[in-house]
């Protein structure tokens, strides 16, 4: 059972559609999150930068998943917001170690968390802090005080540390889901 089960159960849904956002700036590695959280059987080998977005949609025991992994690409970050009516939870993915472009990633995250698609619905928003094996990577602590996650008040969130190529981490966010 992935992540996406586990998703399933902490909101409440049976035999349901779930609709996930995964967001980020280019880069950080919300594609090979993705690829990691499907069963192992429906996992790709060679993971290419997205463009504009791509749709995942697979079957789990209990449910149907549409995974949104939209562009992080500058040109592509307008497009977010169609899919934010849509969206049920939000995955937020950081490069941990592009320490240059946190202040793009907070910019981003603010634009998210005060569109009227989302500022007043409680989407639950977990935040990998990937990358971890690189480094130069900054702690996941470190990250959220950079984005200033602990103002979001309104919303269930959670960071995790985690290296998408090896799945480490992963597992944190999905015992968080499940709790």
């Amino acid at each position: 059972m992935g992540l996406f089960d586990k998703l399933a159960g902490w909101l409440g849904l049976k035999k349901k559609e779930v609709h996930v956002l995964c967001l980020g700036l280019d880069n950080s590695g919300k594609t090979t999150i993705i690829n990691k959280l499907k069963p192992s059987n429906a996992q790709t080998q060679d993971i290419v930068p997205t463009i504009g977005f791509s749709i995942e949609k697979f079957k789990t025991s209990s449910l149907s998943f549409t995974v949104f992994d939209m562009s992080g690409q500058g040109r592509y970050r307008n497009l977010w917001e169609h899919y934010y009516k849509e969206g049920q939870a939000i995955i937020f993915v950081i490069d941990s170690s592009d320490k240059l472009r946190m202040v793009v990633a907070k910019e981003e995250l603010d634009t998210l968390l005060n569109h009227p698609d989302v500022k007043h619905r409680r989407l639950p928003i977990l935040f990998f802090a990937n990358k971890m094996d690189l480094r130069d990577a900054i702690s996941s602590v470190k990250v959220s005080q950079l984005l200033s996650l602990e103002n979001i008040k309104d919303k269930p969130w959670h960071i995790c540390a985690s290296d998408a190529l090896k799945g480490e981490g992963l597992q944190e966010g999905v015992d968080w889901l499940q709790g």
